[in-house]
């Protein structure tokens, strides 16, 4: 396994030879440029911080890239994602009888953020209605003016909730 990799861009280096990143042309170990967007993990959603580097999983106080955060992603998932995939119906998840964005969805889950990201809008259904309800008002609310679907749906996310984050108790 190469062990360098861009702390721009992240990409991996293809060998131990290699001296700048072949897709953004920064010298490996060098410091990310101030003005470009920095990369982030597919996995957990996080962005690496200004120096290209992410906390360590497995060794607190170091500081690692975005290859050795993604590999360390093995020994530290986010959620049951295996499980997750299973309810997937092509780009749209079925949460009971609703559906909804699985990248929006799994976002949700991993962060507790009901956002799509930058620059990008997101779907608004009785599931993201749902997730940003349990949000703000938590699993047991009464909610003036509620109505039945939005009730199930919430009961529907909350089971989902559980069910995902079980496996890393």
């Amino acid at each position: 396994m190469v062990a360098i990799a861009c702390l721009q861009c992240g990409t991996p280096a293809t060998n131990t030879a290699s001296t700048f990143c072949r897709r953004c042309g920064l010298p490996y170990g060098a410091p990310p440029r101030a003005d470009v967007e920095l990369p982030s993990c597919h996995i957990c959603y996080r962005t690496v911080e200004d120096d290209g580097r992410l906390p360590s999983m497995d060794l607190p106080g170091l500081r690692v890239d975005l290859q050795r955060h993604l590999g360390e992603h093995d020994r530290h998932p986010v959620g049951d994602d295996d499980w997750l995939e299973s309810l997937r119906v092509g780009d749209r998840i079925r949460i009971g009888r609703w559906q909804a964005s699985y990248e929006v969805v799994r976002r949700y889950l991993v962060t507790g953020a009901v956002e799509a990201g930058r620059r990008r809008a997101f779907e608004h259904n009785a599931i993201v209605t749902a997730m940003t309800q349990l949000k703000r008002f938590g699993p047991d609310a009464h909610i003036l003016g509620d109505q039945p679907e939005w009730q199930a749906a919430r009961a529907a996310v909350s089971e989902l909730m559980e069910r995902y984050h079980h496996r890393n108790r």
